[in-house]
Parts: C-alpha cells; sequence; structure tokens
C-alpha cells in the first residue's frame, strides 16, 4: 500500500489516510488464470491470493476448508465428556451469552443434542440483572437444580470463582469460548496455569504470563496454548460450538475425534443445516471472514434462506427478507440486530426459544416481538447517541491531542451502550467507552461497554486499567466492565493516559484501503457482479474500494435524504456517466460546486429501481482533483 498524505477540509467532510494498493504485474495474468477481470485480480492480490490455487480456493469456498475438529485445543476431551453424557441421559445445560454469537452458539448445541438422541436446558444471563459472562449465583442454582454437566458457549473463559463453585459441588463443566483469559503468577487456588505463552495470538507482542484458567473438565478455545497452534486464532463462539457438535457426532458415530471420523447420518444433515447459525454469529460477531470462517459464512448464508429451523424462517419473514439473496449486510444491519434486541431490551432467552424448540406460531410471535423491541432500541438509541457526542464534545475528547472517549450518564440504557460506543467509533475513529452509570446517580453499579479501531486491543487496555473497575473481559475490538460510578473520573484518566502511549497520532486518523484505480468506464454491470465473488464482506475481507480519479460533474450536486443531509452525484469520464451518492456530504457542497475535477473513494453497487437495474457508486471519500 502506498500512503497518500492526509487531506482535511475546513467543513469537516474528509479526513482519510488513502492507501492505494501498488498496482501488481501479476494481475493480469493472475486475471487469465481464474477468470476474472485484472482490476479483480488485483484485489485478490490484495488480499494475500497472488498464486491461483489459493485465489480459486478464495473465490470457491467450501465445506471442505472447515479444519478438523480435533485440531482446536480442548475439544477431544470436551466431546468425548459430551458425549457420554448424551449417552447416559445426564442433566445437561447449556450456559449461553446474550449477544447473536452467544444465542446461535447456544442453538446450535441444542439442535446437536437432541439430534443425538438427547435433550438439553438452555441458560442465559439477563444482560442488566446478572451481566456478562458466568455467574456464580447461576452456577450455585443450576447445580441445586440437578445439573450434572454445563456447557458454556462464547463464556467462561475467566469464570474463575464460578467454576470453583461447579468444581466443589461435583458437576461437570466444559468451557467453548474465544475471548481473552485472565492472566496471573499464580493460580490463587481455583484456576489452573498453562505452561506456555499464548504465542499464536501474541507472537509479535511482547510476551506475556501464560493464562489464569478456570477448573474445568474441558476447556475449548482456539487460542489455548497448545503444541501445535490452532491455525485459525479467530474462530467465534458459534464457530467453537459448531466444532464441538461436529466432534460429538464423530465420538458417538464413529468412537473417537480425528480424520476420517464419521458421524450419524442425521447429524451429518443437521450439521450442513447449523452452518446458517454459525453464518449469524460468525458475521454478527465481527471476525475474520477468512479461512474457515470464511466457508462457513458463504455456505450459512447459502442455507439461511432455505433453512427449515423455525425460529430462523421467522426471523426472515420479520425482515421482509423471504425470497431474497442474503449477505453479511442482511446479517450485520437486520438479522443480527433483532436478535440482539432480545437482550438489549429485555431476556435473550426469548431469541434462544425462537432458535431451538418454539413451534411455528411461537416462533412468529417472538420474531414480532422482536421486530418491536428492535424499534424500541433504535429510538432509544438515537437520543442516547446524541447525549453522548455532545458530552464528548464538551469534556474536549474530540480535540487532536485525546486519544481516547470515555463518556457516562445514569440515565442511560445498559442495552444500548455496545451500540453508542460503535456509533461514536465511527464518528471520531478513538477508542470509546460508554457507560450507563444506573439509576439514582449510579448507586446499583455502572455497566460499560467499549469498542476499538484497529491497532488498540481494547481488552488489553481495560486490563492495564483494572484497579479502577469492578470487572472487565472482552477481546481485540469489544470489551465490556462493571465500575463503582465513584470511580469514573479516576478510571476515565487512567483509560486516556493508556491510549495516549498507546497511539499514534496516525493510528487516530481513519485509513482508506483503496484496491485498485479504475476509470469509470471500467466500472460495469458485470464488473459489479464479479466483484460480489470476494464476498461475503466484512471484518478480514471488506468490501472492494476503487478510486476514481480525475470525475468531472454533469449536473450540480443534489442533496436528498429526510434532513437533506446526503447528495446525489452526476458524474462524467471519457464519455461514461454514472450516478453516485455520498452519504453525509451535504457540508461539501462549496467545494462540490468549484466546477474542479474530482477523485472518489467509491464502492460499486447494484441498485435496482422500477424494475431497472444499474451501477451506482457509494462514495466512502472525496478529494478534489490536484
Amino acid at each position: 500500500m502506498t500512503p497518500t498524505r492526509t487531506r482535511t477540509y475546513a467543513n469537516g467532510y474528509a479526513r482519510r489516510r488513502w492507501n492505494v494498493a501498488a498496482a501488481s504485474d501479476l494481475a493480469a495474468e493472475l486475471g487469465r488464470s481464474v477468470g476474472t477481470t485484472t482490476a479483480t485480480a488485483q484485489i485478490l492480490i490484495n488480499r494475500g491470493f497472488s498464486e491461483t490455487d489459493r485465489a480459486l480456493a478464495f473465490l470457491k469456498p467450501t465445506l471442505r476448508d472447515l479444519l478438523e475438529p480435533a485440531l482446536l485445543p480442548g475439544l477431544c476431551e470436551a466431546a468425548k465428556r459430551l458425549a457420554r453424557a448424551i449417552r447416559d441421559k445426564e442433566s445437561i445445560v447449556i450456559y449461553g451469552d446474550y449477544d447473536v454469537d452467544g444465542i446461535t452458539a447456544t442453538a446450535i448445541l441444542w439442535h446437536s443434542i437432541r439430534a443425538l438422541g438427547h435433550t438439553a436446558r438452555c441458560y442465559v444471563p439477563h444482560r442488566i440483572d446478572e451481566g456478562y459472562g458466568v455467574n456464580a449465583d447461576a452456577i450455585r442454582q443450576l447445580c441445586n437444580d440437578g445439573a450434572q454437566l454445563i456447557v458454556t458457549v462464547d463464556c467462561g473463559i475467566t469464570a474463575i470463582e464460578p467454576m470453583a463453585i461447579a468444581r466443589d459441588r461435583g458437576v461437570d463443566v466444559i468451557i467453548t469460548d474465544h475471548h481473552e483469559w485472565k492472566e496471573g503468577a499464580s493460580d490463587e487456588g481455583q484456576g489452573t496455569r498453562a505452561e506456555a505463552t499464548v504465542s499464536a495470538l501474541h507472537s509479535s507482542l511482547v510476551p506475556r504470563p501464560s493464562p489464569l484458567l478456570p477448573a474445568a473438565t474441558a476447556i475449548v478455545h482456539p487460542r489455548l496454548p497448545a503444541d501445535i497452534a490452532y491455525p485459525n486464532p479467530h474462530l467465534c463462539g458459534a464457530g467453537v460450538a459448531f466444532k464441538l457438535a461436529w466432534g460429538v457426532g464423530q465420538m458417538i458415530g464413529s468412537g473417537y475425534v480425528g480424520p476420517g471420523a464419521r458421524v450419524p447420518e442425521a447429524m451429518k444433515s443437521l450439521l450442513v443445516e447449523l452452518t446458517a447459525l454459525a453464518a449469524l454469529g460468525t458475521i454478527a460477531d465481527v471476525v475474520p471472514l477468512v479461512g474457515e470462517n470464511r466457508a462457513l459464512a458463504r455456505r450459512g448464508l447459502m442455507d439461511l434462506k432455505t433453512s427449515n429451523l423455525h425460529g430462523i424462517r421467522a426471523l426472515i419473514a420479520a425482515c421482509d427478507l423471504d425470497g431474497k439473496k442474503l449477505d453479511s449486510f442482511h446479517v450485520g444491519f437486520l438479522l443480527g440486530p433483532r436478535l440482539n434486541a432480545a437482550g438489549r431490551m429485555g431476556h435473550a432467552k426469548l431469541a434462544v426459544e425462537m432458535l431451538t424448540d418454539a413451534s411455528p406460531q411461537r416462533a412468529d410471535e417472538i420474531a414480532t416481538f422482536l421486530e418491536g423491541q428492535n424499534r424500541q432500541r433504535q429510538i432509544i438509541e438515537r437520543e442516547i447517541v446524541g447525549e453522548a457526542i455532545r458530552q464528548a464534545e464538551e469534556l474536549g475528547f474530540c480535540d487532536e491531542g485525546c486519544h481516547a472517549i470515555v463518556v457516562g450518564s445514569a440515565k442511560w440504557h445498559p442495552g444500548v451502550i455496545g451500540i453508542v460506543a460503535s456509533r461514536l467509533v465511527d464518528r471520531f475513529h478513538k477508542p470509546t467507552i460508554v457507560i450507563a452509570l444506573g439509576e439514582d446517580g449510579g448507586t446499583t453499579g455502572g455497566h460499560g461497554s467499549g469498542r476499538s479501531i484497529a491497532g488498540f486491543h481494547l481488552a488489553q487496555a481495560l486490563d492495564a486499567c483494572k484497579a479502577h473497575l469492578k470487572t472487565c473481559g472482552g477481546h481485540e475490538m469489544a470489551a465490556g466492565l462493571k465500575i463503582d460510578p465513584l470511580n469514573l473520573a479516576v478510571f476515565r484518566d487512567a483509560f486516556l493516559d493508556y491510549a495516549k502511549a498507546n497511539l499514534t497520532a496516525e493510528q487516530l486518523v481513519p485509513e482508506l484501503r483503496i484496491d485498485a484505480i479504475a476509470a469509470l468506464g471500467d466500472v460495469s454491470h458485470a464488473f459489479v457482479d464479479e466483484l460480489a465473488r470476494l464476498g461475503p464482506f466484512g471484518n478480514g475481507n471488506p468490501r472492494p474500494m476503487i478510486a476514481c480519479r480525475g470525475v468531472e460533474l454533469t449536473a450540480p450536486p443534489r442533496t436528498c435524504g429526510k434532513k437533506g443531509e446526503h447528495v446525489q452525484l452526476f458524474l462524467r469520464q471519457n464519455g461514461t456517466t454514472m450516478k453516485a451518492i455520498a452519504f453525509n456530504a451535504a457540508a461539501m457542497l462549496d467545494d462540490l460546486n468549484s466546477g474542479r475535477p474530482l477523485n472518489l473513494a467509491v464502492m460499486p453497487t447494484l441498485n435496482e429501481w422500477n424494475g431497472k437495474v444499474s451501477v451506482e457508486l457509494e462514495v466512502k471519500d472525496i478529494s478534489l482533483a490536484e
């Protein structure tokens, strides 16, 4: 990538670093080999696929790309114990998280256990009353209720005290998770410490202490120290649950977990069906969509619209997506938020019920209810975002010398603070913590949620400030915390100091990675269809960004949107004309009317109107041509 200088406009619309990929001499030949245009081949090269066989594998991912379950640290032991519980009809409880990843992971294991001839009970904590992760009171109650085996999904790796309770009560626990763990020099008599450092995750960083892990029968985690590091350290909670389900099927079908092991035929069909749930979790949790994550997401998206699961069909119908081709956009912005609304505005057990044992009628009822919950969430979110932006500006967090944002209020709903943090990161491009301080001035305690930017490990940052927190946990880009409101000021100072010491000024300027430079005439309907083959898009595989330089306007820009905040552009270059939409660019109207040619960073899309499909450009950045 060749960086260009940062450009700042007086109106504040654009301040981006353009990193334009250097044109490769291999692009034309690779394009001929894999049957794409040179521009698409250039994008493949940018993403590390310069050899023909690897490029073809990327363009056509299949379930054969999935790694063997036995490679996942701890999975063989977990599969043996869960298979025994299924065979002996033990009382099994699946303990899941309340977000999309946790909900889908819970459903994956529930369906798998049922297909193998047994049943399991699902438990999901209440986001506000119980908070994130495994809590001691819940484990104590599950033990009292007769649980013989508890399987956590998408949580549990830091639950040292709750797992000690289960151990002392003689209840076995299997932990499946993908989040960061605790670290320390001793096990405090409660956990077990792995003997090796976590080289798979931190090979490029200063070595860290060994993980302090809960006492459990088995811990399944893609980044745990192992003789051979798992090749996909970014497997999400639903992906880990899918692998465990596959491994249990192998254990029951063949008596072992490993290459060549077969699963019962009914289970084999179910695993394919469950890729739809795995895709929901994988895309919604924003893990990199490469390798087996890409294979799971691609196949799952294909199976979503034809799923036999009542809950998925009801969810799709509630979003008015019946019969439509679904992609990562629909998961990230339509399906996922409605599942999340259950935990944010009420209790996620409703979403779990919808995706597990709900009848078709009951699934429809829940999906309709979640639609209403999501609308309520959107209203509350908009109000809090406005207040959070004003608070950030008043406290000086938007100033150039400030490297992070920490805002809080006793009036804010704790169920939406994660989304609010994301909105502030989108606006200011700084690591952001949003804290709901609780009612009555925060006497009930504060719940915080954070989102980060590339290069700033949020979970590690919170860990560095943990002296001022009750609890914290998460991963690189998202994390949560609990705090005594009296500690807000000192925590804020510590977090801002940490951010200033660990972020450069350049990192605080959002980067646009430009995949290729193209003329308007190159951006055809066929080219946009070809780009779609690179999907699904998301973290690790973003939608392709194209730069079009020296483009002229054929008519004055026209504002659109409810508040006239967007701008529609009418473009021309070398005889080719095209429309473009620049969101939130109304402040640039004076510059756009200057008569000078434009340089545009765009994402090509297809727009359908009155039965006619045409190419349209979604503008991500604008500069005036030199």
